[in-house]
C-alpha cells in the first residue's frame, strides 16, 4: 500500500536505534552525567507525557496526559493500589455504605492539608463539585457527577444546588447520597474532575465558575497532593516537587518528577536514548522490533483499556448521512493497519468499547467490507464518491497518527473514491478546534477513566461534554440510563450491548484500534506496575539500582 513506510526508511532508521542503543550501552565510555543517572542520585524522576498540557485545572483538563501530573498535585477521597488500582483511602480515612448502596459517608483525615497549610474538608469537596456543575464553567467532565443525587438536574438550571446529594455535618465528615447504586464509584473518585480544588486560591485570580482564570501556575497553584507545582515551562517541561505538607509525606520517595513534553515521539525516543528520560509516553512503532532486539529490557508492552477512532462531526456534508459515515467505517482495513503499522500488540477495534471490559463485549460490530461500503455510498447519492464534497482528517503532530492518516486515506480513494485532505496541528490547536466543533473528522483517543463499559458508552450521551460529534439518540440515552439502574451484570451488559449496536449503527465515529501501552522504561523505576487505565501512584514510585 502506498502509505505504508518505505522499507529502506524503515532498515534506515532501525539502523540508527541500534547504532544509539550500542552507543548509550558501551561500558567504558566517557560521559557527563545523564538527567536519569543524576536522577537516580537524587530520586528524580524524568518521564515523557506527550504534547504539552492545555490546563491545569482538574475541572477542566481533558488530555489523556493530563491525570499524571494532576494526580501528583491532587488527591481526592480514595486513591489507587499502585499494583491493581484497587480503591484505598485517601483525604478519606475510611468509608461507610448504606445498606440500599445508595448513601456513602467519608471520614476525613484531620491531618490532611493544602499546600499553603490549611485543613482540607469536607466543605471543600462540596463547594468544589458544585463549582464543576456550575453551567457556566462549562466542564467537559462534569457529567461524570451524575451519579451524584440532584447534580443532573443542577447541572442543567433545573434546581438549585440545595437539592444534590451532598452534606458535611462536619468539617471532617461528607455523607454522598447517590441517584442509583453505582458499583465503581469508588474507582469514579479517582477522576479528576471528583478532585477538591482550593477555591479561595482560585477566587483570587478571577471568578471560579468562569474559564480563563489562570490559577493553575506556578506560584499560584494551591494543591492538596504529594506534590507541589514548582515550575512549568510551556513546550518543555512541568516540574513538581515533594510536598512539606502532604498527610503522608514521610512516604514520599521520589523528591521531584518532570514531566517533559514532546509533539514528536522520535524526539521524545531520542531524549531517553540520550539518558533524559526515565520513561517515555509512546515509543514509534518502527523502533520496537529494534529495542526488542537490542534492549528488551527496556521494552515495555502493557495493557490499557482504550481505543484510537476519527470523530465524525455529523453537522458537516456528507457526513450529516449516517450511510456515508458507515461507509467510511466499513472501508478501513483495521487487520493492516495493526499488522503494518503498529507491532505492539494492539488490537483492530471493530466497535468502541474493548472487548472483555469488566465482563463485558460488545455484540455489534463494523467489520472490513468495502463492498457494502461501496454499496452505502452509491444509496446516500455519491457513487464511486462523485459528487461528496472532500473531507478533511484532522490529527495532532505525530509520526503515527500521520501514517495511519495516510492509509485510511487511501484506503478510502482506492476504494470508495472518497478525496481526504490530511491536516495536521499542534496540540492547543486541535483542543481549540475539537471544543468549537471546527472539524469534519477528528482524530482522537479515549482512554478508560474507570475500568467499566459505562467510562466507554457514556461520552456518547447527548448531554455528555465529551461527545463532541453533533449525534444524539433519545434511544441511546434511554438505554444507558436503564443499564445504570440495573444492578443484574448480566442484564445490564444486554443493554449496553443493545446501546452500542445502535451507536455503531449510526457510526457518529470510525474505530480504528484497542490500545495497548508501548513505552520505554529504565530499570532503575520502582514501583511501576502494568495496570489497564495507565495509573501509576507517585507516592508509590521511587527509582532503586
Amino acid at each position: 500500500m502506498d502509505a505504508m513506510p518505505h522499507p529502506r526508511r524503515v532498515r534506515a532508521s532501525l539502523g540508527r536505534v541500534c547504532l544509539g542503543l550500542a552507543l548509550l550501552f558501551l561500558p567504558g565510555c566517557e560521559r557527563r552525567e545523564t538527567a536519569v543517572a543524576r536522577g537516580n542520585r537524587e530520586q528524580v524522576l524524568h518521564r515523557g507525557i506527550g504534547p504539552d498540557l492545555a490546563d491545569l485545572d482538574p475541572h477542566l483538563a481533558t488530555q489523556s496526559g493530563s491525570y499524571h501530573v494532576l494526580s501528583a498535585l491532587f488527591e481526592g477521597l480514595v486513591t489507587e493500589d499502585p499494583v491493581d488500582l484497587h480503591p484505598v483511602p485517601g483525604v478519606a480515612a475510611r468509608w461507610e455504605l448504606s445498606a440500599d448502596s445508595l448513601t456513602y459517608t467519608f471520614f476525613l483525615r484531620a491531618e490532611a492539608r493544602w499546600s499553603n497549610g490549611e485543613p482540607v474538608t469536607a466543605q471543600d469537596f462540596i463547594a468544589s463539585w458544585r463549582r464543576i456543575l456550575t453551567p457556566s464553567l462549562g466542564a467537559e467532565n462534569a457529567n461524570l457527577l451524575y451519579v451524584i443525587q440532584g447534580a443532573e438536574a443542577f447541572h442543567k438550571g433545573l434546581t438549585g444546588f440545595g437539592q444534590v446529594g451532598l452534606a458535611a455535618p462536619d468539617a471532617h465528615t461528607l455523607r454522598v447520597t447517590l441517584e442509583h447504586p453505582v458499583p465503581y464509584f469508588l474507582p469514579l473518585l479517582n477522576h479528576p474532575a471528583f478532585f477538591p480544588v482550593h477555591l479561595p486560591t482560585v477566587e483570587q485570580y478571577g471568578s471560579a465558575t468562569e474559564r480563563g482564570n489562570a490559577w493553575a501556575q506556578a506560584g499560584r497553584l494551591v494543591g492538596n497532593g504529594a506534590f507541589v507545582l514548582a515550575n512549568w515551562r510551556r513546550g518543555q517541561e512541568i516540574v513538581v516537587e515533594r510536598s512539606s505538607t502532604y498527610w503522608d509525606a514521610v512516604n514520599v520517595r521520589l523528591h521531584a518528577i518532570h514531566f517533559l513534553t514532546f509533539d514528536s515521539i522520535d524526539a521524545e525516543e531520542r531524549a531517553f536514548r540520550a539518558g533524559q528520560l526515565h520513561l517515555t509516553d509512546a515509543l514509534p512503532p518502527d523502533r520496537i522490533a529494534a529495542y526488542r532486539r537490542d534492549a528488551p529490557g527496556l521494552l515495555r508492552i502493557d495493557p490499557l483499556l482504550g481505543t484510537y477512532f476519527y470523530r465524525l462531526n455529523v453537522t458537516r456534508p456528507g457526513l450529516n448521512d449516517p450511510r456515508v459515515r458507515r461507509a467510511l467505517a466499513l472501508a478501513v482495513d483495521r487487520d493492516a493497519i495493526v499488522a503494518r503499522l503498529l507491532h505492539g500488540g494492539q488490537r483492530p477495534a471493530h466497535a468502541f468499547t474493548p472487548p472483555g471490559t469488566a465482563g463485558y463485549t460488545p455484540a455489534a460490530a463494523l467489520p472490513t467490507d468495502f463492498a457494502e461500503a461501496r454499496r452505502l455510498l452509491a444509496a446516500a447519492g455519491y457513487p464511486g464518491g462523485r459528487g461528496l464534497p472532500p473531507l478533511e482528517l484532522l490529527f495532532n503532530s505525530s509520526e503515527t497518527h500521520r501514517v495511519i492518516g495516510e492509509a485510511v486515506q487511501e484506503m478510502w480513494r482506492k476504494e470508495l473514491g472518497v478525496e481526504v485532505r490530511l491536516l495536521n496541528q499542534e496540540n492547543s490547536s486541535i483542543l481549540e478546534a475539537r471544543r468549537a466543533g471546527n472539524f469534519q473528522i477528528l482524530r482522537s483517543v479515549w482512554i478508560a477513566d474507570y475500568p467499566d463499559p459505562a467510562s466507554f458508552l457514556d461520552i456518547w450521551r447527548s448531554d455528555s461534554g465529551n461527545n463532541l460529534t453533533g449525534w444524539s439518540s433519545s434511544a441511546y440515552d434511554g438505554l444507558l440510563f436503564a443499564a445504570a439502574r440495573t444492578t443484574d451484570p448480566a442484564a445490564r451488559n444486554i443493554l449496553f450491548q443493545q446501546a452500542e449496536a445502535l451507536l455503531l449503527e449510526a457510526a457518529p465515529f470510525i474505530p480504528i484500534y484497542h490500545y495497548t501501552h508501548v513505552f520505554l522504561c529504565q530499570p532503575s523505576v520502582k514501583g511501576w506496575y502494568p495496570t489497564p487505565l495507565d495509573h501509576h501512584p507517585c507516592k508509590q514510585v521511587w527509582l532503586g539500582e
